[in-house]
């Protein structure tokens, strides 16, 4: 009984043609169990490396981290899970690993169409390029300081003003053509237009003699001006 049972045996091994197998190896068959890439990166390029196992996702490849977005620091990207990506307690909260920057994935969080970018959890204004005399970042809008920030005066002083420009905060008055009058606030209080007038003419006799004698002469300049507009341009009824 147990040789016609091998026999048996030995001819259903040697004819896998009765089952329709022959030409299908047995690690493709159907029955094989295979793991799920349910979890797996749908595809893989900049910003992956194909090669690394991630045992979080049972999958293969893994994001590189720019160095910049990590809290450590560091020189150059490091290969992350999903599990630890996900967790966030390695990844600085200013930066958003969905985005690539580069040949890695981490890019500063921005808003409002790019003007602003996320400094240590709060948001500041994008520069637009030249702007700040040393910048401390450049984002895919413009440039950043992580620290102080500029004000309307040192932003007069090369004719700018803190409007957005496209995607970018700061627009250029020519000071030949304009005088920015700033306040306590980072926009100006007033934007004086003046007319043409020669910058580097010699004094005249009605020419003030300090700032602040110019700065008299304006707001008397501003009370007519606004008396004469009351007085000749009413509202129609």
């Amino acid at each position: 009984m147990k040789k016609l049972f091998f026999v048996s045996l030995l001819a259903i091994l040697g004819a896998p043609a009765a089952f329709g197998a022959s030409s299908t190896p047995w690690w493709q068959q159907p029955t094989i169990c295979r793991i799920s890439t349910t979890n797996c990166y749908v595809g893989m390029g900049t910003g992956f490396d194909a090669g690394m196992w991630d045992a979080s996702a049972n999958c293969r490849g893994m994001k590189l981290i720019c160095p910049t977005a990590l809290v450590k620091g560091g020189d150059e990207p490091v290969p992350m899970g999903k599990s630890a990506i996900s967790k966030g307690t390695e990844i600085k909260k200013d930066f958003d690993t969905g985005v690539l920057a580069g040949g890695c994935f981490g890019a500063r969080k921005t808003s409002a169409n790019g003007t602003l970018a996320s400094v240590n959890g709060k948001y500041v204004n994008v520069w637009c390029r030249g702007i700040l005399d040393d910048p401390d970042e450049t984002v895919a809008t413009g440039e950043i300081s992580t620290g102080a920030q500029p004000t309307c005066a040192t932003l007069a002083e090369r004719g700018y003003v803190a409007v957005v420009n496209n995607r970018c905060y700061g627009k250029y008055y020519n000071p030949n053509e304009y005088y920015i009058e700033c306040g306590s606030d980072l926009l100006p209080t007033r934007l004086i237009v003046l007319n043409g007038a020669d910058y580097q003419a010699g004094p005249s006799a009605n020419t003030p003699a300090t700032m602040d004698a110019a700065k008299t002469k304006f707001d008397s300049m501003y009370k007519v001006s606004r008396e004469q507009h009351e007085k000749y341009f009413k509202p129609a009824n």
